[in-house]
């Protein structure tokens, strides 16, 4: 059996994971706990639902080591409450319906719900192919690198 995610490579896989995945199984997620610990509590609050908003994204210049802004970014974010615990999402871009699916599927393992195995399953996969994208990208670039020799 493999261990868990820690929650932070799980909520970088989920705001990383596509859309059309994430949608069905927070819907999963939400009928199987319908109803579940008290009757008269919904299987999902908004704490803070879903909005648009921007980011500033900086980054560090190699050789001066210093840090400048490089753009803002679109994203969506919220927090929401479901099986008795907090959690919440963000992703780039403006599409409210994956966020809140993201958090969900966040709540659902924290709170080590039915479907924790399958968001795990997931968020590995995601986590699979970015690592096969970026060794995709070093062989594409690897031929192009230069290499100085040292002068003694």
């Amino acid at each position: 059996m493999t261990e868990p995610l820690h929650r932070t490579r799980r909520v970088e896989a989920l705001a990383a994971a596509p859309a059309d995945r994430l949608l069905p199984l927070a819907e999963r997620a939400l009928a199987a706990s319908d109803g579940e610990a008290d009757p008269g509590r919904p299987p999902l609050r908004a704490v803070h639902p879903p909005e648009v908003g921007t980011v500033t994204m900086t980054v560090r210049e190699p050789v001066e080591r210093t840090r400048f802004l490089l753009a803002d970014v679109l994203v969506t974010r919220c927090e929401i409450e479901h099986r008795a615990t907090r959690a919440w999402a963000m992703r780039i871009g403006d599409d409210r319906e994956a966020t809140l699916a993201a958090a969900i599927l966040d709540a659902e393992t924290e709170a080590g719900g039915p479907l924790a195995a399958d968001v795990e399953a997931l968020c590995r996969a995601v986590h699979h192919r970015q690592a096969a994208d970026r060794s995709a990208e070093w062989d594409e670039l690897a031929p192009t690198v230069v290499s100085f020799e040292e002068m003694n």
